[in-house]
């Protein structure tokens, strides 16, 4: 078995001490990314749930090159210690609880660690108390714990209850940590030598809203805290009076009189509190520079914020794509990482704030207007590579490698600008690719504004040089008049396709690039109508082509029509099902036909083509179906219950038929079903295991559920055979870290200055006689809205009239 899928961006990854390996945490495993390459070189496993925390172990001195250990916590309730370098599991300890984030502050060297057993560990952990019921009112099941990692004991007591598990933030001198809870931060001063719960001393700051992002500056008692409406809370001098010792030796921090506490509410322990607002929505996160000299933020607006602690200016990276979500910073100051929401981490060069690597996972899903969702039209698969084909929020296509558990490229289908803030207007409704992958189809949907502008557009591309590079071919607007397309499919063959409409009608398409001259006249090449059916103004719900190409099937609602495709007659009509037909598919040759209906009264049947009869049915709601393909005769389809019960991640069924048979040869239970898809997919696509001598011939059976998590494996259970693929390249060697001296190993190398460049010519500014093409321009979060825009822009290509009087 194959699985892959996991989100990257799950837990804030973390970085090795030389920085040259990022560790991330991918589903139940940790994946070791090389920050050189951005390739995957390991992968550490032993959880068994979602791994939650990764926290390294210093090691310095030479022994740094070859040492490299780690600790990890999981919702399965163990707190591991590896080896990362080896992927060897040294220690596992069990806490019979949930973790959610752990800290482990005075950690000594790793060195140090093994050369004094005996020595004491202490881990804060922030775990879920399962025998309190979350449903109940009012109920504390997240608890914050301190746990001796050594001896595998709880030590002393609850440091704190909250409402459900929170995030632990670490000083970076282990001295203070801190969670939110709804409006307060909890601060604990940890003593830093012989370690004592009794003295751990705890201090509250209040807010007058939820609390969102937590940090500590590296050197002065300085905390900032972001909130759910934008706002970033510094508070200076914290705990003066409750923690009477110096965070620094060096420190200047000065006491205040009681009486000059700016900004401070209450009787909390700060000397004084200030705010800056530049975020409209909740900040994901907070984190000072290594000097404390700058606060980085960041959250649903995908703009990076560099904010100047002393001043309290502002510098912006923008257009990064997707909300942020992590921040993590290197022992190298010159790298960080930046987590998106788009399962994307982008390895950034500081203080510039450029982009240097990207390490990509597969998209997740995302929310689509009830009017563009289909039957699994978002995900579709290549099967001419084995990759999995989706659409993204930002108007592109990813193909993602099954295979390598990699993205393998980016389609843009709509040349515009994506704003994660920005109201969903523009969909990819449906993808569709020939069996060979040469031909991709894809139909968008720009929805209509107080119902005022909507357009449907159909476009066909054509496959480049590599897997998933494609180069636009045709364009047909509104192919359908106004209605909009539920289905689209291409015949074997390749030279045709067809689209199905709400409105009343199919259409076939032909690819005429063959045909380059008639009557002498060129030709252009492209996609074109060749015909149009329909039947009786019922709304086609649903097409596709047979193996052989030969019949067309198309659903008019709740009946099938049958159509022979080169000449557009109508040749049978079956069935009658109790709500509309929304999914059809072939099995073997021409002789069954499966089709799924949805509604208040699903159903599953197939159908015999030769008798023009059903063969059997069943009452169940199905999610996807798939076919073995060619003369094969087997199918799976992927059940759930209904989506009047309104739960997206509910557990599931598949289920594989003998298509003579309705009793199905194997069931297997699955989760988060509501949304995932099914496909067969060629076995010669996938490594087989050299263990195993018996070549494998059957097709493999690939599963991706709601979350876009995928499984590929064998349907008959011979997993035996399925090589075991980590995620890595060995044959990739690491890009050879280059030794920097003096102004290079603290700014980076000096840009290259060319006297023959092009320069600016001396032209003293004017301004533009068409103001319309410059006001648009410009970085997202400067632009003024664009209820001020529309006027500056109408009054700019209006004429004014003046009127003289008499």
């Amino acid at each position: 078995m194959i699985t892959g899928g996991q989100s990257f961006v799950s837990s804030p990854p973390a970085f090795s001490n030389d920085g040259k390996k990022l560790l991330v945490c991918t589903g139940a495993t940790v994946s070791v990314f090389s920050t050189s390459t951005g390739l995957q070189v390991t992968e550490l496993e032993g959880h068994t749930d979602r791994v939650t925390s990764v926290v390294v172990v210093p090691v310095t001195g030479p022994a740094s090159k070859f040492m490299s250990f780690c600790w990890t916590s999981s919702l399965d309730g163990n707190v591991c210690y590896w080896d990362f370098a080896a992927s060897e599991l040294v220690k596992k300890v069990n806490v019979q609880l949930p973790i959610w984030s752990m800290v482990i502050p005075n950690m000594p060297n790793a060195i140090v660690q093994s050369n004094e057993k005996s020595s004491s560990l202490y881990a804060f952990l922030s775990v879920e108390d399962t025998s309190k019921s979350a449903d109940q009112q009012k109920a504390l099941v997240g608890q914050i714990q301190i746990f001796n990692l050594r001896n595998a004991r709880r030590v002393g007591g609850l440091l704190a209850e909250t409402r459900k598990p929170e995030c632990i933030t670490m000083s970076n001198s282990g001295e203070f940590l801190g969670i939110r809870n709804k409006r307060k931060l909890h601060i604990w001063r940890v003593p830093s030598k012989d370690f004592k719960y009794d003295e751990i001393k705890k201090i509250k700051l209040h807010h007058t809203k939820n609390l969102s992002a937590l940090a500590f500056h590296p050197t002065e008692r300085i905390v900032a805290g972001g909130d759910v409406t934008g706002r970033i809370l510094i508070w200076r001098g914290f705990g003066r009076k409750m923690f009477s010792e110096s965070l620094h030796p060096h420190s200047r921090e000065k006491f205040r009189n009681e009486e000059e506490r700016p900004g401070v509410r209450g009787n909390d322990d700060s000397d004084s509190c200030s705010t800056w607002h530049w975020h409209p929505s909740e900040v994901k996160f907070l984190v000072f520079s290594s000097d404390g000299a700058y606060l980085y933020s960041g959250g649903r607006e995908g703009v990076l914020v560099v904010w100047q602690l002393d001043t309290g200016k502002k510098k912006f990276k923008p257009r990064l794509g997707s909300p942020l979500l992590y921040f993590s910073a290197s022992s190298d100051p010159s790298l960080s990482c930046i987590s998106c929401a788009d399962n994307q981490i982008h390895l950034v060069k500081m203080p510039s704030v450029d982009i240097l690597k990207s390490i990509s996972g597969i998209k997740p899903p995302f929310a689509v207007p009830d009017v563009c969702e289909g039957l699994n039209g978002g995900v579709v698969f290549d099967h001419s590579s084995g990759s999995v084909v989706l659409r993204t929020e930002n108007y592109c296509i990813q193909f993602f490698s099954l295979l390598d558990n990699l993205e393998a490229s980016q389609v843009q289908v709509c040349e515009r600008n994506h704003q994660p803030v920005d109201d969903v207007m523009v969909v990819v409704q449906l993808i569709a690719l020939s069996r060979d992958g040469s031909i991709m189809a894809t139909v968008e949907v720009k929805l209509p504004e107080e119902g005022i502008g909507g357009l449907v557009n159909l476009k066909f591309w054509a496959q480049g040089s590599k897997t998933g590079e494609y180069s636009l071919s045709t364009v047909i607007y509104e192919p359908h008049s106004e209605s909009g397309i539920s289905a689209l499919a291409f015949r074997p063959d390749n030279c045709m396709a067809v689209t199905s409409s709400f409105g009343g009608d199919f259409k076939i398409w032909v690819n005429s690039s063959d045909v380059q001259r008639k009557d002498q006249i060129l030709q252009k090449s492209g996609w074109r109508c060749r015909s149009v059916g329909a039947y009786k103004k019922r709304p086609m719900t649903a097409a596709a082509f047979s193996s052989d190409g030969s019949v067309l099937a198309v659903a008019a609602e709740t009946v099938v029509t049958l159509w022979d495709p080169e000449t557009n007659v109508l040749v049978a009509v079956i069935g009658d099902s109790f709500t509309p037909i929304v999914a059809l598919s072939f099995v073997g040759d021409l002789e069954y036909l499966i089709s799924v209906s949805r509604g208040s009264r699903p159903q599953l049947v197939v159908w015999n083509l030769l008798k023009l009869s059903m063969h059997w049915s069943y009452m169940l709601s199905v999610e996807a179906v798939a076919a073995s393909g060619g003369d094969g005769s087997k199918f799976a389809v992927l059940a759930c219950p209904t989506r009047e019960a309104n739960a997206r991640e509910q557990d599931g069924i598949i289920l594989l038929f003998e298509v003579d048979d309705p009793v199905p040869m194997s069931t297997w239970s699955v989760k988060k079903a509501r949304g995932g898809n099914l496909a067969f997919l060629s076995s010669n696509l996938f490594p087989q295991n050299p263990n195993v001598t018996e070549r494998r011939s059957s097709p493999l059976l690939v599963y991706v559920n709601g979350d876009h998590e995928f499984e590929v494996f064998d349907p008959h259970g011979n997993q035996s055979q399925i090589g075991r693929v980590h995620r890595k390249n060995p044959a990739v060697a690491e890009e050879p870290s280059k030794v920097r001296f003096g102004y290079e190993s603290i700014y980076g190398e000096l840009p290259e200055f060319d006297l023959k460049k092009d320069q600016i010519p001396e032209i003293p500014f004017a301004p533009s006689d068409r103001p319309w093409e410059t006001i648009f321009s410009g970085p997202s979060h400067v632009l003024p809205p664009l209820t001020k825009l529309c006027s500056t822009f109408l009054e700019s290509i209006l004429e004014r009239n003046t009127t003289l009087k008499d």
